[in-house]
């Protein structure tokens, strides 16, 4: 067992854990922003046990979850619109999950890159840390705005449509 499965076990059980958790049960306005936070953390969990095993191939389903976390929680805060807009979570619970993604992602992308060196694998860590922040934002964005405006209040949420 090394530092880097120890750091990932840590981040499952004290992270991952507790957000899946809160993605599990509760209230709406806690089940959307803790997908986000989840998926965020397995993406980083996936990635210290790659580096960790020394298996290169576990970075895929990082990649995979890069992408398809903030998808899915873009669509449940389509799905969930106006219960947000009735209940909507907490400005500062939103900016708390927010700030913790972008503190996460440079804090174990940022080692993982320094330990791989240079190569095509550095690439695709930075392409997954960029991604992971990206789709954290784009996430937040969204609850944002399903609790400005609602799906039946108004129209759609800004950027969503109907059609």
């Amino acid at each position: 067992m090394n530092g880097w499965i120890v750091a990932a076990t840590a981040l499952l059980v004290c992270g991952v854990a507790p957000a899946a958790c809160g993605a599990a049960t509760g209230p709406v306005r806690r089940r959307v922003p803790a997908q986000n936070l989840a998926t965020t953390l397995l993406s980083l969990v996936f990635l210290l046990l790659a580096q960790g095993y020394g298996r290169p191939a576990y970075t895929d389903p990082a990649l995979v979850l890069s992408v398809l976390g903030p998808a899915g929680t873009l669509l449940a805060v389509r799905l969930l619109a106006d219960r947000l807009a009735d209940r909507p979570p907490r400005p500062r619970t939103l900016l708390a999950l927010t700030a913790l993604t972008y503190a996460a992602v440079p804090a174990v992308v940022l080692p993982l890159c320094v330990a791989t060196g240079p190569g095509r694998a550095l690439v695709k860590l930075l392409v997954i840390g960029v991604l992971l922040v990206l789709g954290s934002r784009v996430a937040a964005r969204a609850v944002t705005a399903a609790v400005t405006t609602g799906h039946g209040r108004t129209g759609p949420a800004e950027g969503m449509s109907d059609g």
